[in-house]
């Protein structure tokens, strides 16, 4: 390549167990949008939450492998379980730069809180991988983690979603993207309450799907409490590296989606994905690894 080139029109590649990397696929868009970008929605194993870290490692092999061979210039593990398990293994194996979404998550929360108390609400595996508490704490060793698992909020983010197709419904989750039953606001009282006994002045959604459930999840927790999504950091890391290779996309580049899942049904992937992603998503294809 001429060393003179300073734009790259490759695509950028981002994955996760199911459809909510999307939310991080979106800041993306917004933040470039004149970046192409390929994502994989793996869900024929979603969930990765209660799996092994190995078992999990081994399936970021198998995609990132699959991105690189499509000619991907930089890799998004837009899932923290996904992260906590394999990116460090990716960034040894891949030959482009790859990046996880619990590092600019991280950052953020140790950025925000003002009285050094930070909850975490992530999946049962990246809780007990200890990942966010040891990256927040590595920025400040002030800060208190508190972390809990919350496992049902991925089956409430996809209930939702499922119940938004109606008008009524469609009109009421206008502002979570998800449509909000009353047993969900039991479950979320569940999971949070101790976090607001502890006096956390800060969340981090540890989850992908979670910040489809904002509404819901700052309903429990109080307006005082900022809530922290990786998706904007981890748009702003990938803007900062694609700089620093001089590798962005040429101005006026018309950026082309592309959009992949393992699961069975491509029909209801789209129609998850559309909600998530912010736009309609007309075609989505069928892989299997």
């Amino acid at each position: 390549m001429d060393i003179m080139q300073t734009f790259d029109n490759a695509p950028i590649g981002v994955f996760d167990s199911g459809f909510g990397g999307l939310t991080v696929a979106r800041e993306i868009a917004k933040a470039l949008p004149e970046e192409s970008i390929i994502y994989v929605g793996d869900s024929a194993r979603c969930p990765y939450g209660p799996r092994s870290l190995s078992e999990v490692d081994g399936f970021v092999q198998q995609i990132g492998s699959w991105l690189v061979q499509r000619g991907v210039k930089l890799i998004v593990i837009a899932c923290n379980t996904a992260t906590a398990a394999g990116l460090a293994h990716a960034q040894q194996t891949f030959p482009v730069p790859v990046i996880g979404v619990v590092e600019p998550g991280a950052r953020a929360a140790a950025h925000a809180t003002r009285n050094k108390r930070v909850g975490v609400i992530a999946t049962k595996a990246t809780v007990e991988s200890d990942a966010y508490t040891k990256a927040i704490r590595h920025l400040d060793a002030g800060i208190t983690v508190f972390s809990t698992a919350t496992p049902r909020f991925v089956e409430i983010a996809e209930q939702g979603i499922r119940m938004a197709e109606g008008p009524i419904e469609n009109y009421t989750s206008l502002a979570s993207k998800v449509y909000i039953r009353p047993p969900f606001q039991a479950i979320a009282k569940e999971y949070l309450e101790p976090l607001r006994r502890c006096q956390i002045d800060t969340l981090v959604l540890g989850c992908t799907h979670f910040p489809l459930l904002k509404a819901l999840i700052g309903g429990v927790v109080g307006h005082d409490v900022t809530l922290i999504s990786s998706a904007k950091e981890a748009a702003r890391d990938v803007t900062e590296i694609l700089d620093r290779h001089r590798q962005r996309a040429q101005a006026g580049h018309k950026a082309e989606y592309e959009f992949n899942t393992t699961g069975d049904d491509v029909t209801e992937f789209q129609s998850f994905g559309s909600r998530a992603f912010c736009m309609p998503i007309t075609s989505v294809s069928h892989i299997e690894f």
